[in-house]
């Protein structure tokens, strides 16, 4: 019987990966890859041959039960995403389920994942938090903003940085202009920004000097606590 490990990838910065993670990626029998092109990168860099298999979000609630035999079969596999880590808002959780229903040994390696960094750099009290990874595009989307309305923990989403103006004017509406928030992109990279500032602030910012790269939001939590419905007097 095979193990399945998922293996975390940089966000970023290429050194941004462990010894376990690199001799993981050798060894294995195969890679699963969300994006073969994009892991084919970070594996040249490492000079790392090895046999990779396309493993994404289209393929995967059909061919979950193939991969899974896959492994089975294997004597070890690895999966990986485009960056951070595998099952985090990508592709994986699946995969974990059906091998674990399947009795295929599972284990996730500690590492890179984008919303660690961008939650410390915040500055915001964070040893509670809410994470709620992507915003659905378009349905959906208002009636997820509206249900952490009143949430106390710092709260966190990934967004496309075509629709990071798009996100910070739906949160403006729901948790007031002056709420503070934390808007990282290209973490770890060269440009690394991490913008602070009331979320009026961040729309003003953005829209003059444009958005570029990948972008984790940290909204901090409510701090107005509406007591009347709680307490009994």
């Amino acid at each position: 019987m095979g193990k399945l490990y998922l293996v975390p990838t940089p966000v970023g910065n290429l050194e941004d990966i462990t010894l376990r993670a690199l001799r993981l990626l050798k060894e294995a029998d195969f890679i699963m890859a969300e994006d073969t092109r994009t892991s084919g990168i970070l594996l040249n860099h490492y000079e790392i041959k090895n046999k990779l298999i396309p493993y994404h979000k289209f393929n995967e609630h059909q061919q979950v039960a193939h991969y899974a035999d896959m492994v089975a079969a294997a004597k070890s596999a690895v999966l990986i995403s485009d960056a951070g880590t595998p099952g985090i808002s990508d592709p994986g959780y699946l995969l974990v389920k059906q091998c674990i229903q399947n009795d295929i040994e599972v284990e996730c390696l500690p590492g890179a994942t984008a919303f660690v960094p961008a939650l410390i750099n915040s500055g915001f009290a964070n040893d509670r938090f809410c994470f709620e990874g992507f915003l659905p595009q378009k349905k959906g989307r208002q009636k997820r903003i509206e249900a952490v309305r009143n949430e106390e923990r710092a709260m966190i989403f990934y967004e496309s940085p075509y629709r990071l103006l798009k996100a910070l004017e739906q949160f403006a509406e729901a948790f007031g202009p002056d709420r503070m928030v934390c808007v990282s992109r290209e973490i770890s990279k060269i440009h690394e920004e991490n913008y602070r500032g009331t979320i009026s602030e961040a729309i003003t910012h953005f829209t003059e000097t444009g958005v570029k790269g990948e972008i984790v939001i940290v909204v901090e939590g409510n701090k107005t606590r509406d007591k009347g419905a709680d307490e009994e007097n």
